[in-house]
């Protein structure tokens, strides 16, 4: 007879931690990166992000797909696809209601080839990845070995694919206002170009890896959004960042992983984060003003002040709970970047009028210029 037992899922972590739990999605291995988000909704959002790119993703928020999933080409997508390798969840909603729902979570996981392990304490999960640091994982069918697995997984190299993977392959523009805005591509979330137009800029996306001094001559102001993996794998990219710096006389702007490259351009080093920043309740303050923001984040890496960027640099924001650096800005030049997201895609918009001063200082400065 044929086995009547219901699908199971398995995740192996590098220290051999093993949980078992419900299979949903697709029904395959795959590998990556372990991490873990915090925030209580907006999974299509988090699914999309392409900083998210080659890695599983574990919700600790306990009820997980009660919403469904909206149609695609939704704005709430940050992407044209799903991004993560996996996902594990405590327990996945087998209904779901809202007046934008077209399908499950489960259903558009499976279209997408992604599993879903189910039934875990997301939580204590949580707590080992607290306590171990962020880990490789295996999520494959119980009915593999290790081995198996290890030599079947579908992963992303995380030192140079991915960068290509999450980037647009060629320069692609939208019709806007007055202000021109260059906007370099590591997977940047489609919310950044969305609060850009909706701003009334003209955007030029351009890959990370285009001839962006070329591109600059086009651009009033110039923003580097964000992306998955370690910064010092784009070495190229905060090579050119700093030639931006000489040649360029608008304002540059860097977001998240965008930060990290302005950071390494002007001389700062990055590291890794023990367990990094994924959620949407992180908090920051304002050096200086003293003024505390909630914000939204995804990232591993940050910026290492204790590496000489010189004293032309000043830091602007820092995270409360950890104290790491949120933010720089240059004494000298219209440079200023964060660490989170302003444009909170999911999360909250607290500082959202971090687009508005963008602008606002794009537009001065080519006023002057007299362009």
């Amino acid at each position: 007879m044929p086995d009547a037992r219901p699908a199971r899922l398995r995740l192996t972590l590098d220290d051999a931690t093993e949980l078992v739990g419900g299979a949903a999605g697709a029904h395959l291995p795959v590998a990556g990166e372990v991490v873990f988000n915090t925030g209580m909704a907006g999974y299509p959002e988090a699914l999309t992000d392409p900083s998210y790119a080659g890695q599983i993703l574990v919700l600790t928020y306990p009820l997980i797909g009660n919403y469904g999933v909206p149609p695609e080409a939704h704005p709430t997508f940050q992407s044209g696809r799903v991004q993560v390798q996996g996902l594990v969840v405590q327990r996945l909603s087998s209904h779901y209601s809202h007046h934008l729902a077209e399908r499950s979570l489960s259903d558009w996981l499976s279209a997408s080839g992604v599993p879903i392990l189910t039934g875990i304490d997301t939580r204590q999960l949580t707590i080992r990845l607290r306590e171990r640091g962020t880990m490789q994982g295996w999520l494959y069918p119980d009915t593999m070995t290790l081995a198996e697995a290890q030599r079947a997984s579908r992963q992303v190299e995380m030192h140079l694919e991915v960068f290509h993977r999450v980037a647009p392959t060629a320069v692609q523009r939208y019709d806007g206002g007055d202000l021109r805005v260059l906007l370099v591509d590591v997977g940047t979330k489609e919310g950044i170009v969305q609060c850009l137009r909706a701003r009334g800029a003209q955007v030029t996306r351009a890959p990370w890896h285009a001839d962006l001094k070329a591109l600059s001559v086009e651009a009033d102001g110039i923003m580097l959004a964000n992306g998955p993996g370690d910064p010092s794998d784009l070495d190229a990219l905060s090579d050119q960042v700093r030639g931006l710096f000489a040649s360029f006389a608008g304002p540059i702007f860097g977001i998240c992983m965008g930060h990290q490259i302005v950071g390494r351009a002007a001389g700062f080093g990055t590291y890794k984060l023990r367990y990094g920043h994924r959620g949407v309740n992180q908090p920051v303050r304002e050096i200086g003003t003293g003024r505390c923001f909630v914000t939204s984040q995804n990232h591993g890496y940050a910026v290492d002040l204790s590496k000489n960027g010189g004293t032309e640099w000043e830091p602007w924001f820092e995270n409360l709970n950890d104290g790491t650096n949120e933010g720089l800005r240059s004494r000298t030049r219209p440079i200023r970047t964060v660490q989170f997201h302003p444009e909170g895609r999911p999360g909250p918009l607290d500082t959202e009028f971090l687009f508005d001063d963008f602008l606002k200082l794009t537009g001065e400065l080519r006023q002057r210029r007299g362009a």
